[in-house]
């Protein structure tokens, strides 16, 4: 008998499903991201997924990838961290503690691999803002993230 949900490491295998959230998820509202190049979309989890330390998290519910975290182990002279690239839930099942659940895994299975904290950067104005407060994650007060754009 199948599990109905299941908390797993992702390996490359999961490749089209991580894509294929990432899409839904953020073509939509509030961010309406374009990614309708699907060469590009795929280049981009490939590029985040397999990294130097790469560690990619997923929770499937009937078999089905939902959620995903796509990170890597990072060494820093505070301690060695999880380092969070991209973070989504399905839009079907946004605010219903689907989030915060695969969170609280994460965080278990982090624990368990001896590193110290999770670091992430999020949108002020996004409701992501909100989810990673409400689940026990700090402002950086001291922590700026900058960008310059260099085309056209």
């Amino acid at each position: 008998m199948e599990n109905i949900e299941q908390f797993i490491v992702l390996d490359e295998s999961y490749l089209p499903q991580m894509a294929e959230l990432y899409r839904i998820t953020f073509g939509q509202e509030p961010w309406n991201d374009d990614w309708s190049d699907s060469r590009q979309l795929t280049q981009y989890i490939k590029e985040i997924s397999s990294s130097y330390h790469s560690l990619n998290y997923g929770f499937l519910m009937h078999g089905k990838l939902i959620a995903l975290s796509i990170g890597m182990v990072r060494h820093w002279w505070e301690g060695t961290n999880y380092n969070i690239e991209e973070f989504c839930v399905s839009p079907e099942l946004q605010g219903q503690g689907v989030g915060s659940r695969f969170m609280k895994m994460i965080e278990d299975d982090v624990r368990r691999r001896g590193l110290t904290g999770v670091f992430l950067q999020t949108d002020k104005n996004k409701p992501s803002y909100r989810f990673y407060q409400n689940n026990g994650f700090k402002e950086l007060e001291s922590h700026v993230s900058f960008y310059k754009k260099v085309s056209g």
